[in-house]
């Protein structure tokens, strides 16, 4: 056991833990055949994760309240924890610390994610627009009819110049649509941060009309040449513990690519949120320069907007549903209600597959063996009819399994190395057969490893 402590001195005696220990147990307890039982939470600075019964009470937020400001006391973001309390009162409370190695579940009191490949990202966060060939722009797209439509809608504009223009291109590497250079050379949209304005009070007030004017004869917030940008995946809720179970979908009358981000999204505005964006690497039913709405709160895809820059200024916006890759052969769940066998889930599109425990027998993995994308496998404890079979999964990149079916891997030497990362899958398993397994996954990686704390005390009721 490493138990390597910060300076966090009132969080290592057991009593300040005991209010939150009895509020967990008042609430949804997993009662063991013994009489034992157990529960588990995270507390962090500004937030915690508890499986409580019914509504707040009084007690609960002191009880919580009382860890974050001892947290916060000690430079500590968060600390997970679990608490095996036998019918005597007397409990075992596991603190686990946070490291570097560990993305940290949001709304689980599980471990989280061990990365294992230092700043590595989930496969849709990597994956790269497809060419569709034969992509044009819309015939919709006029651009005798956008310039003077634009110039009606802002009469005074002042244009950007064609340096201005190619040196916009050359800073984002793409050749832009030629319906957004019309409208920026109908109005190079200037605002307060353009430049300094030496007090000029009337110079910015003009620049500021102005930008108000193009926003409002384009229908959305805009900006100028020097703030266009590409859609970074990384920028879009990359962690392993959502992107490693999603799929990358686009269907083959898709308009826009199922991807995290493109270097032909070239965002040029947004609606106060979300951003607003050309689209250069459409998909095979998308047009060259169409507009895409880019949703802050998805992690892929982006939904159509109109078919051209000239169709949003008319106001002839054309949305079209984003894909789910859950909906997909991206994506299989088999067991637990869902399909039945694995051969029903092989495909040669399958990225993701879980196995759910159930009523049926434990699975085989023959079936999807060979696959050439598949990249993630969840596999519930007990669900694996021999974990030896994932050396057969060549391109593995995330694996979540239980302590168990870990430790048949460990034993045998067997853990795939092409793993980016990977999680020990809790459902009631001790908190400390876990830390002891991810600890041993992250040594195979030289990767930090996990500290923990044990405290022994007496959850005796309430004088």
């Amino acid at each position: 056991m490493i138990d390597r402590r910060p300076p966090l001195s009132s969080l290592y005696d057991f009593a300040p833990w005991a209010p939150v220990l009895r509020l967990l147990l008042a609430g949804y307890p997993e009662v063991r055949p013994d009489g034992s039982a157990r529960v588990a939470g995270r507390i962090g600075r500004h937030g915690y994760s508890l499986w409580l019964r019914g509504g707040m009470s009084s007690e609960r937020p002191a009880a919580v309240e009382h860890v974050q400001r001892a947290l916060a006391r000690g430079g500590v973001e968060e600390v997970a924890f679990s608490a095996e309390i036998r019918p005597t009162g007397r409990t075992t409370l596991r603190l686990v610390w946070p490291c570097p190695a560990v993305e940290a579940a949001i709304g689980y009191p599980d471990l989280g994610v061990l990365v294992l490949v230092d700043g590595s990202l989930p496969g849709p966060w990597r994956r790269l627009p497809d060419r569709a060939p034969g992509t044009v722009p819309a015939p919709s797209a006029d651009l005798e009819l956008l310039e003077r439509t634009l110039r009606e809608r802002m009469p005074d504009a002042i244009g950007a110049t064609e340096e201005e223009i190619a040196a916009a291109e050359a800073r984002l590497g793409v050749t832009l649509p030629d319906e957004l250079k019309v409208f920026y050379r109908v109005t190079r949209v200037e605002g307060e941060e353009e430049k300094n304005w030496e007090g000029d009070y009337e110079t910015w007030e003009r620049a500021t009309e102005e930008r108000n004017r193009a926003s409002d004869a384009v229908g959305y917030e805009v900006s100028a040449l020097h703030e266009l940008y590409a859609v970074d995946p990384e920028s879009r809720h990359s962690r392993w513990e959502f992107g490693a179970t999603e799929g990358v979908a686009t269907t083959p009358d898709a308009a826009v690519q199922g991807l995290a981000g493109s270097p032909g999204w070239i965002v040029f505005g947004s609606n106060g949120g979300d951003e607003i964006a050309v689209d250069l690497t459409p998909g095979p039913g998308g047009h060259l320069g169409q507009v895409i709405l880019v949703d802050h709160e998805q992690s892929l895809g982006a939904q159509l907007v109109a078919d051209s820059f000239t169709d949003m200024v008319l106001g002839r916006e054309r949305k079209e549903p984003r894909v789910h890759p859950k909906d997909l052969p991206a994506v299989a769940r088999v067991g637990g209600g869902d399909l039945s066998t694995v051969r029903a889930a092989a495909h040669p599109a399958l990225e993701v597959l879980s196995l759910r425990a159930g009523d049926g027998a434990p699975f085989g993995l023959a079936p999807v063996t060979g696959l050439p994308r598949l990249r993630t496998l969840t596999a519930d404890p007990g669900t694996l009819a021999d974990p030896l079979e994932i050396t057969e999964l060549a391109g593995l990149e995330f694996l979540e399994l239980g302590p168990q079916e870990w430790r048949a891997l460990l034993d045998a030497g067997a853990v795939p190395r092409s793993l980016s990362a990977a999680a020990v899958r809790e459902q009631g398993q001790d908190r400390g057969t876990v830390v002891a397994v991810a600890n041993e996954l992250l040594a195979l990686w030289d990767r930090p490893r996990i500290d923990e704390t044990v405290l022994e005390g007496d959850l005796l009721p309430e004088a």
